[in-house]
């Protein structure tokens, strides 16, 4: 049975905009190579509230995607591996 779930995650803003572009379409096929992606936004940049790795501002992207519960341990991997992401959170909502 597929849970839905939100993931946010604040990518290196500096890389310059092709880069943000490709880290941003990698993100977006780990997300469909195993789960079906209900929205996709992109956010924009904000200010930080702290510095992170030197960075004072990040690009935020959102999506909200419904997948069997073993998909977000798998997508949690591949982003903490993945160079340009600052930062990221999975959360199951509710229906």
């Amino acid at each position: 049975m597929a849970n839905n779930y939100r993931l946010i995650t604040v990518l290196n803003a500096s890389a310059g905009d092709e880069a943000l572009a490709s880290l941003t379409d990698s993100v977006k096929a780990k997300l469909e190579s195993g789960a079906t992606i209900k929205s996709f936004d992109i956010v924009g940049n904000k200010e930080l509230a702290y510095e992170i790795e030197g960075q004072k501002s990040g690009c935020y992207v959102q999506a909200y995607f419904s997948a069997e519960s073993d998909f977000p341990k798998e997508l949690e991997r591949v982003l903490k591996i993945t160079d340009g992401v600052l930062r990221f959170l999975i959360v199951s909502v509710g229906e």
